[in-house]
């Protein structure tokens, strides 16, 4: 039975995973598998690859074929390497000493790469969201000067149109006839009448009786 190892696809139409099988070559894809060995997903930046060293180095060591994908999933993760330098063992170029220590610097120099190019990445995610930052505030600003001088358009214009009704206010006033003042009447006061004395006629006193 031929052996591949290959990709299960899951996850939703948007966001999908993958598992890495391994399974018969014969089989659909979505049929049974013989082993699951990682999983793979490829949406995170970088990609996200948990994989079962050994179970990998295994299979590929009892000759397994893997896919396009899987080979560079493999190579990645120092799978590949890690075979290589076994066959070298076994050809008798150098022991499993040496072997072993070839292996330890070559994780060593892709670690390093891997990390730096998180933080090259973390970097710019930071660089990126600080213009986005700055972006908005501008706008905002802009915004809010152009609401501002809105303002004090209107403002000036209605400074404006009060000071044109005062102005009319006042010409109207000044145009307006002035009342005539009512003249003066002159308070005629009225002397006393003199009461006409009467002289009554004397009385002719009864003549005495003689």
């Amino acid at each position: 039975m031929a052996v591949k190892l290959r990709l299960a696809r899951h996850g939703r139409k948007s966001k999908p995973y993958y598992y890495i099988i391994a399974t018969d070559s014969k089989s659909p894809r979505d049929g049974r598998f013989i082993e699951r060995i990682g999983s793979y997903n490829p949406v995170t930046n970088p990609a996200t690859i948990e994989l079962d060293f050994d179970k990998a180095l295994d299979w590929v060591t009892k000759g397994a074929q893997p896919t396009d994908t899987v080979k560079r999933i493999l190579s990645y993760k120092g799978v590949l390497m890690k075979k290589h330098l076994l066959d070298g063992v076994r050809k008798g170029a150098f022991n499993e000493a040496e072997a072993e220590k070839r292996f330890t610097a070559w994780l060593e120099e892709k670690n390093s790469k891997i990390t730096a190019k998180i933080s090259d990445l973390s970097a710019k995610e930071r660089a990126a969201a600080k213009a986005k930052l700055e972006a908005e505030t501008k706008v905002k600003e802009e915004r809010a000067q152009a609401i501002a001088k809105k303002y004090a358009a209107e403002a000036k214009e209605e400074a404006a149109e009060e000071e044109v009704a005062e102005e009319t206010a006042e010409a109207q006033e000044e145009e307006a006839p002035v009342a005539e003042a009512a003249p003066e009447v002159e308070e005629v006061v009225e002397a006393p009448v003199a009461e006409e004395k009467t002289e009554e006629a004397p009385v002719e006193e009864d003549k005495k009786e003689e």
